[in-house]
């Protein structure tokens, strides 16, 4: 069976020579006589794999020896709950409200403190990434929370928040290791792996230490970020098989030129898919063009109709999942590291062709 474009948001496209790689150790790895989805986590083959997947990230984002590289369960939306916990010491918190997962986010904060959402593009249907100044957060402010890149709308930061002396916290979870990044403005940096970097089940969290042991005293142990760094990330067992992927993928990033080649390479996809919308009308391009996401593109037609019936087509042709979110409706193209250019040169041909074939009213 040949493999299709995968234009879904996560779980999504993996590297084809990270699969291939992975399927070639998945019954034994190396001479353990054993795959890695077997092998104890405290057994030496292993213990090299975690180290190799935390070393490899830090080659790759460069992240500083003052920061601690965790790798975590519960997904990105556990951390909407670590965040406070560990980080509010006077309960007060300033969030940046650019979509779906900064709001829940936000609302998380609420159970803790006073998390209080102090810029927000929510009344322009989230099209736009909110401007603020230092002026815009509290000066007694524990941490200003904003999420990178908004998957279901579509959007990124174009600037990153000037908080001062506030440390800055960023959901990276569908951006994460697309470009270089300087770590060195955020206190914090988490990402869900299903995007960009592993299979569901790894969260990485870069957080400066400094900013650890503050955890409130109600912290659960598995949400405590010091005892996570104190521990090597195996105060359990942790996602084996997760971590390891992303080790690979970090090893496949570097073989290709690292991060500045990679965000040459998704420039030059979500240029191609940004250039045929502008130069027509058929489909329609919401997000303001500062704005827009170089992992996720969106665009519907206007009919709710003619937009079901796309994705439906697209997908018979192999263009899989290019439904867009429930709540906003019409078309996303996911376009994450994995996803190689011929895939978005096979949708700007079949957006193309379903234009003419399908005619307005």
């Amino acid at each position: 069976m040949n493999r299709v474009y995968n234009f879904s948001a996560g779980p999504s496209m993996l590297p084809l020579p990270v699969l291939e790689k992975a399927a070639a150790e998945l019954v034994c790895y190396g001479d353990t006589g054993m795959s890695v989805m077997e092998m104890s986590h405290r057994s030496p083959a292993y213990e090299e794999i975690i180290e190799a997947a935390e070393k490899g990230l830090r080659a790759l984002m460069n992240i500083p020896d003052n920061y601690k590289v965790l790798f975590m369960q519960g997904g990105a939306s556990t951390q909407f709950a670590c965040v406070p916990l560990n980080l509010m010491k006077t309960g007060k918190a300033d969030y940046i409200l650019s979509g779906q997962f900064s709001t829940k986010a936000y609302k998380e904060a609420q159970k803790y403190g006073d998390a209080q959402a102090v810029a927000s593009s929510k009344d322009e249907n989230f099209i736009r990434i909110p401007e603020t100044t230092r002026e815009t957060f509290r000066p007694d402010a524990d941490y200003v929370h904003v999420c990178f890149n908004n998957t279901i709308y579509g959007t990124k930061y174009n600037y990153i928040p000037d908080t001062g002396d506030i440390p800055l916290v960023a959901d990276m979870s569908s951006c994460i290791i697309s470009e270089p990044v300087d770590v060195t403005k955020f206190g914090v940096i988490y990402a869900g792996a299903q995007k960009n970097m592993a299979p569901a089940g790894v969260t990485v969290v870069i957080v400066r230490e400094d900013l650890l042991g503050n955890a409130r005293p109600e912290t659960p142990a598995m949400l405590d970020w010091k005892l996570m760094a104190d521990n090597g990330s195996m105060y359990n067992t942790p996602p084996c098989y997760s971590i390891y992927i992303a080790k690979l993928v970090y090893e496949w990033i570097e073989s290709i030129g690292g991060l500045e080649k990679m965000k040459e390479m998704n420039e030059k996809k979500a240029k191609l898919l940004y250039d045929y919308l502008d130069s027509q009308d058929y489909y329609i391009a919401p997000v303001v063009p500062e704005c827009r996401s170089m992992m996720n593109v969106t665009f519907v037609t206007g009919d709710a109709d003619l937009d079901k019936k796309f994705a439906a087509e697209a997908g018979a042709a192999g263009l899989k999942n290019l439904k867009g979110h429930r709540s906003v409706g019409g078309m996303r193209a996911s376009i994450y590291n994995a996803m190689p250019y011929e895939g978005v040169e096979a949708l700007v041909e079949f957006m193309k062709k379903f234009a003419k074939e399908n005619p307005k009213k």
